[in-house]
C-alpha cells in the first residue's frame, strides 16, 4: 500500500509540474519577470547559457529541498515529490531544449505525428517575440489541432 501511495505522490507531482510549467511561463514569464525569459523568444547574446535558464534552476533547487526535507526530517513526500520534480524537468529538457530548439544536436529526426504536432505548436508561441501575445501550454498537454497525421 505504501508503494502504491508514493507512486500516486510521484505521478501527482509529475502531472502538477505540468500546470506549474504552464502557470509559471503565463503569468511570470510572460508577465513580471520577462526580463529573464525575453532571451529565450529573442536570443541577444552569444552565451550557450540564457537568463531563461534561471527559472530550471528554480526548479532544480526545490526539486533538491524536497529531497533533503525527506532526508533530514523524515519528511516522506518529500522524496517522491522531490522525483516527480526532477522527472518532469528532465522530460521538460529533453523535449524543449534538446528535441525543439537543438540546444544538443540530439533527436533531430525524429518526425512522427507527436513530434510534428509538438514542433508545430512551439512554433506558434514562439512567432510571437514580444511579452503579449504568446499562446501558452504545457509540455505535454499541448492542444489537439497542433497534431495532424
Amino acid at each position: 500500500m505504501q508503494t502504491a501511495l508514493w507512486i500516486f505522490v510521484f505521478i501527482g507531482s509529475f502531472c502538477t509540474m505540468e500546470f506549474m510549467a504552464w502557470f509559471t511561463h503565463k503569468y511570470i514569464m510572460h508577465g513580471f519577470l520577462w526580463t529573464l525569459h525575453k532571451d529565450h523568444h529573442k536570443k541577444d547574446h552569444d552565451s550557450w547559457f540564457e537568463r531563461n535558464d534561471t527559472f530550471f534552476i528554480f526548479y532544480a533547487l526545490v526539486s533538491i529541498g524536497c529531497f533533503l526535507l525527506w532526508k533530514y526530517t523524515n519528511f516522506w513526500p518529500g522524496l517522491p515529490i522531490g522525483l516527480g520534480i526532477f522527472a518532469y524537468g528532465l522530460s521538460y529538457f529533453i523535449v524543449h531544449d534538446i528535441f525543439i530548439h537543438q540546444r544538443f544536436k540530439l533527436l533531430r529526426n525524429t518526425n512522427n505525428w507527436y513530434a510534428k504536432g509538438l514542433r508545430r505548436a512551439h512554433k506558434i508561441h514562439h512567432k510571437h517575440l514580444d511579452k503579449e501575445d504568446g499562446e501558452c501550454f504545457g509540455m505535454l498537454l499541448v492542444p489537439f489541432k497542433y497534431f495532424k497525421k
